[in-house]
């Protein structure tokens, strides 16, 4: 198993592997360089989309900037609107379903470091801590996150839910709930007394 594959099945891996190092400064480039296009350079943006995010549908919008850990590892789903400062540390796998829209702010993370210091302090002669692992993130069909809101790895956020703003969401979230707060909680489940 290399460490791509360690990283991917959530077990311990080193993030100096040269393989995870090249697709990673790829991802760091390619990010920075669709965060320097401007709005109407639809052309440019769809090409470095498609290096940067090759598992993703071609109906997806990102405002900019974004940042990406590796791209790769994402999955995005048809009409997938993400507004401004969209950050995605994709270590584990993140799949996000259709008509799935992000506020300003909003942060995926599925790196997790370990506990015991031994495992997570920098090696000698290296600008990089030790070793890391990965909980992945599904985002499932019809979601809004609202501005500011951090979804932490391993966890699922069900069809239809919304997050309120500011939120950092620590554990599931079944489908068709409003959840707020930090840590997030559900607040109610969403239903036709809803329409407006």
């Amino acid at each position: 198993m290399d460490e791509t594959q360690r990283m991917l099945a959530g077990k311990l891996t080193d993030p100096r592997d040269p393989v995870l190092m090249k697709r990673q400064h790829l991802a760091h480039r390619l990010s920075k360089m669709y965060s320097d296009t401007f709005d109407d350079e639809h052309e440019r943006r769809a090409e470095i989309l498609r290096q940067l995010l090759p598992n993703a549908s071609e109906h997806i919008y990102f405002q900019g900037p974004i940042f990406f850990d590796y791209g790769d590892h994402t999955t995005i789903g048809e009409h997938f609107y993400g507004n401004t400062n969209i950050t995605v540390l994709d270590t584990g796998r993140v799949t996000i379903g259709d008509n799935v829209m992000f506020g300003p702010n909003v942060t995926l993370v599925t790196p997790m470091h370990p506990l015991k210091y031994q495992d997570r302090n920098f090696v000698a002669d290296n600008s990089l801590p030790g070793k890391e692992y990965a909980k992945p993130i599904t985002i499932e069909s019809n979601c809004w996150l609202a501005s500011n809101v951090t979804v932490i790895g391993g966890v699922t956020i069900g069809n239809g839910s919304v997050i309120g703003a500011g939120s950092v969401v620590t554990r599931d979230i079944p489908a068709n709930s409003l959840a707020v707060g930090n840590p997030c909680k559900v607040i109610r489940q969403i239903t036709d007394q809803d329409d407006i």
